[in-house]
């Protein structure tokens, strides 16, 4: 989240407006205290990269084996 004050906000707001697109939260502040909140008027919604997870996840060799605790109900 930026935090900026409203007499800079002025000067850079296409760049602010640019940041809200991408998914930043922009707070301006008036006065020291929070005036408005620029945020996407379409969410953020971010694409699935496939394959990012990989390397990060170990399965145990006997994942598929029965568990002792259940051997009676077998």
């Amino acid at each position: 989240m930026t935090q900026i004050d409203l007499q800079d906000a002025q000067e850079q707001i296409i760049h602010l407006f640019e940041l809200a697109a991408s998914g930043e939260e922009i707070v301006i502040s008036k006065d020291n205290r929070p005036f408005v909140k620029l945020s996407p008027a379409n969410g953020t919604k971010r694409w699935r990269q496939f394959g990012s997870a990989k390397g990060l996840i170990e399965m145990a060799d006997d994942f598929d084996e029965p568990l002792a605790d259940f051997q009676e109900y077998m």
